[in-house]
């Protein structure tokens, strides 16, 4: 049965993201996190899961990419995307520019081995869209561009481009991993995420992502 939850005050939105974003520190590519960062336990998801605004989706009116700054500076010439590359492949050579010349990447979403950048998008969990539709359209760019370029949760992750591109900016409702065995995974870092930065869900949502839980053994 789906429940609608009260909203989290603006308040309580507001300092969150003020937590997320102060200080923000340029950080260089060699001290990038060297694994994908672990989401939320199972049993904390259910509870954040419960925690969160049940409601329709916003308007897209508005809405643009730009809005979002994404794959920012992180220091030694790599942007967002390229520590990604680095931190998610395996043996993963770069250039001066720091540019992905040589490694593999396992795209977890539908369980392909990629050996070239190329192939490879960096996705975000929560899609820019989907955020917009869920309440980042009152945050400020700032806001928009932390939550981006998110390196230390569960928010970026590399990814077949054809999966990441079937995906779109689609909910779980809508889109799930072709890779079942990855749905518990990845609906634990879509509930971490849309409970951190104060996110709502939808009521279909909701509903498949108490599925997915169910899958964590």
């Amino acid at each position: 049965m789906i429940t609608t939850y009260v909203r989290r005050s603006a308040t309580a939105v507001a300092l969150a993201l003020t937590a997320l974003l102060s200080p923000v520190v340029a950080v260089p590519a060699a001290a990038a996190p060297l694994q994908l960062p672990e989401p939320t336990p199972v049993d904390t998801a259910r509870d954040e899961l419960a925690d969160l605004t049940v409601e329709a989706p916003h308007p897209m009116n508005g809405y643009s990419r730009a809005k979002f700054p994404h794959w920012a500076q992180q220091g030694n010439n790599c942007d967002t995307r390229e520590v990604v590359l680095k931190r998610d492949g395996k043996d993963v050579a770069t250039d001066a520019q720091c540019r992905a010349v040589s490694g593999s990447w396992y795209s977890p979403y539908d369980g392909k081995t990629l050996n070239s950048a190329s192939q490879v998008d960096i996705d975000h969990v929560v899609p820019l869209a989907n955020a917009w539709r869920s309440g980042a359209d009152g945050w400020t760019t700032p806001e928009r561009k932390m939550f981006a370029n998110d390196l230390e949760h569960s928010q970026l992750i590399a990814v077949s481009a054809a999966s990441n591109r079937s995906k779109g900016d689609q909910s779980p409702d809508k889109w799930s991993p072709p890779n079942r065995a990855y749905w518990c995974t990845y609906s634990r870092a879509w509930v971490d995420i849309k409970h951190l930065y104060g996110l709502s869900v939808t009521p279909p949502e909701e509903e498949q992502l108490v599925t997915m839980l169910d899958t964590c053994e």
